[in-house]
C-alpha cells in the first residue's frame, strides 16, 4: 500500500498510547488510488467525519471518507475519553457575545453529543467501556463560587443533571485532599475513545460507507462545481465535500488555516493498579477534570489504570518528556501514587479557536466544514456531525445558527499567535495559582 509520509502523521500508524495498545481489532483499509467519484466525500476519519458520515449513510447517501493516516489517528483516538457537556466558552460568555437567542440555542444542544454517543454504542453494539458521570473539581473558594454559579445558570436553561458537592461529599467520589469541592454531572461519562471511533467506522462501513486510509490530502479544489480532493495516489470528485481535518488539516485549505490553532495536550497511563486500589482513588468511577485554565483531567480505565492528562503546548509541538511534565500534577492529586510506574505517555493536538466556540460553515456552495472544538471535541464533534448531515440533507435551521456566529483571528497572525497565546495562558495560570 503506497503512502506518502507527511508532516503530521509520520508513517500513519497510531501513536504509542494506551488506547492503541488496547484497541479492538480493526481491518487495514486500502488507500485512495486513481480517479474516483462519490456523492459525498468527507476528509478526516475522526469523530466529526465519522459522525457526519454515519448520519448520512443512515439517510441513504453514498459517502466516502478519506483519512490521511489510520481511523482515529488524531485527537479522536488520543483524548481523555470524557463525555463533558457544554462548549469551552460558557453559556454566559455566549450570551454576552452573541445574544440570548444564541445562548438559548446552544443550551438546547450541550447534552446532545453525549446522547448521540450513547445511542451509537447501543445501536451498533460498540465495545468502548462506556460509563456514566463526570465531575468538575474546584481548588479554591473562587472556583467553587464559579461552579455554583454554573449550576444555577444551567438550571435556568432547564439543564438539571448537575449537583454541587462540598469537600466531604467530593471525597466520596475523588479521594484527594487537593480540592475544595466540585460538581457532579450525572449526564456526563467516559469511554475508550479510540474504540468508540473504530466502532463508529465499522458501523459506517456496515451501511455501505467507504473509508480510504493512508491517503493524506495534498490539495482541495473547492471552486469547482464538483469539488475535487487530491491525494498522493488518487483523486475524488464529489457533489458535496465535508472538511473534518480539524487540528490536522494544516494548510490544505488556506481559507480555514487562520481560523484555528493546533494545541497539544498530554496524557499518560499508569500500570494496572488493581481494582481495590483503583476504587480507593475514584470510588464511583466517574471521570474528573478541574476548572483551571490549564487543567488536569483523569479517570480509570477498564483494566484499573489511572489515565491522567493535562498541560498545553500552543502550536502543537510535543514535549520532550511527557511523564516528567505530568507526574508532578498527578502526585499533587494522588500522593499515594508517587512510586507507581507509568506504562504509556503520549501527546495529541486539538484545534483551538480564538473565541473558544466551535466553527461550522460553508465554502462556496458545496463544501462544508466543522472545527475548533477547543478541547471539548468528544461531544461537540458528534453534535456538529449531526448538524452537518442535516444541512446536507437540506435542513439548514441549526447549521445557519453556527454559520452566522462571527469568528476572530488570533492576535499576532500566524507568526505571533503562539507567543500571544502563551502570554495569555500565563496570565490565567497566575490567576488560578492566586485563587482569584
Amino acid at each position: 500500500m503506497a503512502f506518502a509520509a507527511n508532516s503530521y502523521a509520520g508513517d500513519g500508524h497510531h501513536t504509542a498510547s494506551y488506547y492503541a495498545a488496547s484497541a479492538n481489532p480493526t481491518p487495514a483499509r486500502t488507500g485512495l488510488t486513481g480517479g474516483q467519484q462519490i456523492d459525498i466525500c468527507i476528509v478526516g476519519a475522526g469523530y466529526s467525519g465519522l459522525s457526519t458520515g454515519l448520519h448520512l449513510v443512515e439517510k441513504g447517501y453514498n459517502v466516502a471518507i478519506i483519512e490521511g493516516a489510520r481511523v482515529g489517528w488524531g485527537a479522536s483516538g488520543r483524548n481523555g475519553g470524557q463525555i463533558v457537556n457544554g462548549l469551552n466558552a460558557s453559556l454566559q460568555t455566549i450570551k454576552k457575545r452573541y445574544g440570548q437567542d444564541t445562548a438559548t440555542f446552544v443550551a438546547g444542544l450541550v447534552q446532545e453529543g453525549g446522547n448521540i454517543i450513547r445511542e451509537r454504542v447501543k445501536t451498533y453494539n460498540i465495545q468502548c467501556d462506556l460509563k456514566d458521570k463526570n465531575i468538575f473539581t474546584g481548588l479554591t473558594k473562587a472556583h467553587m463560587k464559579e461552579l455554583e454559579e454554573r449550576v444555577k445558570l444551567w438550571a435556568s436553561y432547564g439543564i438539571e443533571h448537575q449537583e454541587v458537592l462540598d469537600k466531604q461529599q467530593l471525597r466520596e467520589h475523588v479521594n484527594s485532599e487537593l480540592y475544595e469541592g466540585g460538581v457532579i454531572d450525572h449526564s456526563g461519562g467516559h469511554m475508550h475513545p479510540l474504540n468508540l471511533c473504530l466502532g463508529e467506522a465499522a458501523a459506517f462501513e456496515s451501511l455501505g460507507g467507504k473509508i480510504y486510509e493512508m491517503s493524506p490530502v495534498l490539495s482541495v479544489d473547492t471552486e469547482a462545481t464538483a469539488p475535487v480532493v487530491h491525494t498522493a495516489n488518487g483523486s475524488m470528485t464529489c457533489k458535496t465535500l465535508v472538511l473534518c481535518g480539524n487540528a490536522y488539516l494544516g494548510p490544505v485549505v488556506p481559507a480555514l488555516t487562520p481560523r484555528v490553532m493546533p494545541v497539544s495536550t498530554q496524557m499518560m497511563a499508569t500500570e494496572p493498579l488493581g481494582q481495590a486500589r483503583a476504587n480507593q482513588l475514584i470510588p464511583t468511577d466517574a471521570c474528573v477534570e478541574d476548572i483551571r485554565y490549564i487543567l488536569d483531567y483523569y479517570r480509570l480505565s477498564a483494566d484499573h489504570r489511572l489515565l491522567f492528562g493535562g498541560g498545553t503546548v500552543y502550536g502543537g509541538a510535543d514535549p520532550r518528556d511527557i511523564e516528567a511534565k505530568l507526574r508532578p500534577h498527578m502526585n499533587k492529586v494522588f500522593p499515594q501514587l508517587k512510586e507507581i510506574k507509568i506504562d504509556y505517555a503520549w501527546s495529541g493536538n486539538f484545534a483551538l479557536s480564538f473565541s473558544r466556540v466551535p466553527q461550522m460553515g460553508r465554502i462556496g456552495n458545496n463544501t462544508y466544514y466543522a472545527h475548533g472544538y477547543s478541547g471539548h471535541g468528544v461531544t461537540g464533534s458528534h453534535t456538529f456531525g449531526k448538524i452537518l448531515s442535516e444541512a446536507i440533507d437540506s435542513d439548514l435551521s441549526r447549521f445557519d445558527v453556527f454559520n452566522k456566529v462571527p469568528w476572530y483571528p488570533f492576535p499576532g497572525g500566524h507568526v505571533f499567535r503562539v507567543p500571544y497565546s502563551v502570554i495569555g495562558s500565563w496570565w490565567y495560570g497566575l490567576r488560578d495559582r492566586l485563587g482569584v
